[in-house]
């Protein structure tokens, strides 16, 4: 059987369980949407924000790009985030890079080629800001802390938006959370966290979670 029919069936077969659990979960699901979480996060096929937090639907909107990157033109991003924090009034909003990323080492190395070289060229920013630290490393450490750079660079960036300054300057209660999964264990590792409180201009280096 081809592998989309599989999709489907399984599709079918999970919508099927769900409604002889709970008659009306799907009425429910369609009245309207609730989440208390954002993620923004890496498309790596292998880092499925629901699945790896065990989140049902309904929990968490989810926006993913290649290296989980903030670009303050990327109107995809800008109207996901828009939606999350002055509709459904978000109270977390997680930014989560992963050990390995190739969209990192791309853009790290300057090696991404046609649209994802583009994408990821703010990468290479984010080494050029620590370039002393990183290339301080043995070369095994080197992409894994980049992955840690980048979330804490990228969580920043994302702190600075118009948006989110106006959410802190009105009193919602919103934090920015950095973390980094680890394909290796399955385990999420938090990094640093963003409120309205926070100097922006005084945020450090997060310490290296992973040698």
């Amino acid at each position: 059987m081809n592998d989309y029919k599989l999709l489907l069936l399984a599709n079918k077969a999970w919508a099927e369980q769900l409604r002889e659990e709970r008659p009306d979960y799907f009425a429910r699901q369609a009245e309207e949407q609730k989440p208390n979480f954002l993620w923004i996060g890496c498309s790596d096929s292998r880092v499925a924000p629901d699945q790896i937090t065990n989140s049902p639907p309904g929990v968490m909107s989810i926006h993913r790009n290649v290296a989980n990157l903030v670009y303050e033109e990327d109107l995809n991003l800008m109207a996901v985030l828009q939606t999350a924090i002055e509709r459904t009034k978000v109270s977390h909003v997680i930014l989560c890079g992963h050990y390995g990323c190739g969209g990192v080492a791309q853009g790290w190395k300057r090696e991404g080629q046609g649209a994802i070289g583009e994408w990821v060229a703010g990468v290479h920013d984010v080494y050029a800001e620590h370039r002393e630290e990183v290339d301080a490393l043995p070369e095994g450490q080197r992409l894994n802390r980049m992955v840690e750079l980048n979330v804490r660079d990228q969580l920043v960036r994302l702190a600075r938006l118009p948006l989110v300054q106006a959410a802190f300057e009105r009193g919602h209660e919103l934090t920015l959370h950095g973390w980094v999964y680890d394909l290796r264990d399955g385990i999420l590792k938090p990094l640093m966290t963003i409120d309205a409180e926070t100097r922006l201009d005084a945020v450090e280096r997060p310490e290296p979670v992973l040698v």
